[in-house]
């Protein structure tokens, strides 16, 4: 029996290495092409592939929630990203959230292990002719490919919404003044949280819109997701809480995505 053809297959990141390793499961042979490290978006930091460049938060795990669903289904279909996310997991409550670093390790070293995935570091311009092609290269395609993307689809609808989480050092962190809960009712307690009273509040609002942001780069447009805001944007919306006592005690997530009063979220 002839060995059949391999699948191509553009793009290294969680869309590609889950495509990847489902057809190598399949039996299928697959070349499996990055563009990293030769080549890197304005967005990637790493060579790695599977870099998460965004939130390393893969949302609820929850059975009776939509992503807990979905990472159930996924699960039972073998998920390599599932597979590596547990592996690689942190605590984060009721999500399920990841080391970056091991996470993008262990999807290589799986990948790399089958025998049937030959992975070539090297850009693709242009869509090879007459072979089988999955392309999941997603919102960051280098411009050259999404060019030819566009040339055979249109580019009307080529839009994303992409986000990225602040960061804290934790060095700058006074503990003692903090204490540790979850985001919602129930959980473990995995969140750091910052009471302040409203005069503390306020001139933490204040400090985030006096503050440098980062500036949108070319290729992006200020059109956001209201599920998941910069919290300059919520800040410049309105005022996050209900009383008018200076003293009242509030409690803003380091997300900068919720406000909790007196243990209530509001």
């Amino acid at each position: 029996m002839n060995e059949p053809r391999p699948v191509i297959v553009i793009g290294g990141g969680l869309a590609g290495c889950e495509a990847a390793w489902q057809l190598s499961r399949s039996g299928l042979p697959v070349q499996l092409f990055e563009m990293k490290p030769a080549r890197f978006s304005a967005a990637h930091r790493s060579p790695a592939l599977a870099e998460l460049v965004c939130s390393n938060s893969l949302r609820s795990d929850r059975p009776d929630s939509a992503p807990g669903v979905l990472k159930r289904e996924m699960r039972f279909l073998g998920s390599l990203l599932l597979e590596a996310a547990e592996a690689a997991a942190v605590p984060a409550d009721r999500a399920l959230a990841v080391d970056r670093i091991e996470f993008s390790r262990h999807i290589e070293e799986r990948l790399s292990g089958t025998g049937k995935i030959e992975i070539r570091r090297e850009e693709v311009t242009k869509i090879p002719d007459g072979e089988p092609v999955l392309v999941a290269t997603g919102p960051l395609t280098s411009d050259a490919l999404a060019a030819e993307i566009a040339s055979l689809t249109g580019k009307n609808h080529l839009f994303f919404y992409d986000a990225i989480s602040p960061i804290v050092d934790a060095g700058s962190l006074h503990y003692e003044r903090m204490f540790r809960a979850s985001r919602y009712v129930e959980g473990g307690g995995d969140y750091w949280n910052c009471p302040l009273t409203k005069v503390q509040y306020e001139a933490f609002r204040e400090e985030i819109l006096a503050a440098r942001t980062v500036e949108p780069r070319p290729f992006e447009e200020a059109a956001y997701f209201e599920g998941c805001l910069p919290i300059e944007v919520l800040a410049s919306r309105c005022l996050l809480y209900t009383s008018d006592a200076a003293d009242d005690l509030l409690c803003v997530d380091l997300g900068g995505r919720r406000t909790i009063k007196k243990n209530r979220i509001i």
